[in-house]
Parts: C-alpha cells; structure tokens; sequence
C-alpha cells in the first residue's frame, strides 16, 4: 500500500490526547510527514509524545526538529495542556506502533501485540504473527489457540485500540535491511521542554 498522509490511523486516542493529534497531524501533514501517534504521560510531571515519520517510515533528527519547529506555535496558539509540560518528538523505533492499514501490510510475518475496543468472541487481546493485511482487516495467528481450534483471528482495523510490533531478531534483521536501503546519520530522539507560558526552557538530545 503506498505512502498517503490521508490515510486513516486505527488507534483509540480520546480526550486531551484526541485534541493535541487534531492540532498536530495538519502541521505533520503539511511538512510531508504522517503522524503516527500522540501520548500524554505523567513522565518528568507532564510529557507530550509525538511521534512521526516520513514516507520511508523512518524520522531523522532534521525531521524531528523541523517538526519541533512548526508545531510549538500552533500548540501555543490552540493552548491544549493547561500546564508545564516536555515535548518528545521522535520516530517510530523498531518495535513500532501500528496505526495503519499500511503498517500491518509491510509487517507481514512478523510477530505483534493488539488490543481491540470490542470483543471479539470474548477477547481483547492478541499476540501473534501477522498472516495477512489489507485495507480494512488483519489476520493474526496466535500460538496459544485451544487444541482443534483454528489459529487464525481476522480482526477489523476500525475496531483496533491500539497495535504494536513485537521485537524479535527476524523484525531487527528487517530493520537492518531497511536501514541499508534508507540510511540515517542519526535517529536520536529530540526532546524539548517547553512550559504553558510559551517559553521554551531547554533542549537536548536523549
């Protein structure tokens, strides 16, 4: 499936974190990069994650602080976290979420964690290689089934809360390929603390 910024994200983002994506993805987007995800965690007292990339899936420091860049005015500006709080921007790391229809699809046999809104024949969550991907589902088999049961578990991407790659040395050998065919001087994460007043403080690379 081939890059599109209007692609759908299957991802439960609710609230604050629903807010900050809808300020954020049309700064993302208008740069050429695909947001991947939006986090608020209560690290160093308040953290907004941001994470993205571009349409190799890869995000590098240039990227990160470029995105840093523009998007720091328009959070300013719409003021959706009512207090001090860090700014992370980084990539999607090896052991990636997925969020995409694309995401499964280019992950194909490789092992993930999900977890869906609805049950699904009394269960939430799976753990297993991914079988298969298209547009509006995905079939993962997982390896703990019932003895004359079938594996294999097609799930709607629309009913996904939330989905990630599992690492293992065949998902690092890929990492390793794709490196190769997209090389990175550098894929540190940048992150900048910033406060509710509109003053950036401090920033450093982790």
């Amino acid at each position: 499936m081939s890059f599109s910024l209007n692609a759908p994200r299957y991802i439960k983002q609710t609230g604050l974190e629903a807010r900050v994506a809808a300020i954020v993805e049309p700064v993302a987007n208008g740069l050429g990069y695909a947001l991947v995800r939006i986090r608020i965690t209560q690290e160093n007292g308040m953290t907004l994650q941001i994470m993205a990339e571009d349409e190799n899936a890869r995000f590098t420091i240039m990227d990160c602080e470029k995105l840093s860049k523009d998007v720091s005015p328009a959070l300013d500006a719409e003021d959706p976290i009512d207090r001090e709080y860090h700014l992370e921007v980084s990539s999607p790391g090896i052991d990636r979420p997925l969020v995409r229809a694309r995401d499964f699809i280019a992950h194909i046999g490789h092992e993930a964690k999900l977890e869906l809104n609805d049950m699904i024949n009394g269960r939430k969550r799976f753990r297993g290689v991914i079988k298969a991907a298209d547009a509006d589902s995905i079939t993962i088999t997982v390896p703990d089934a019932p003895a004359g049961t079938d594996p294999d578990h097609k799930l709607a991407l629309a009913n996904l809360a939330e989905a990630k790659l599992v690492m293992t040395d065949a998902l690092m050998e890929k990492a390793r390929i794709d490196q190769e065919a997209h090389p990175l001087d550098d894929d540190e994460t940048e992150t900048i603390e910033m406060t509710d007043t509109d003053e950036t403080t401090s920033e450093e690379l982790n």
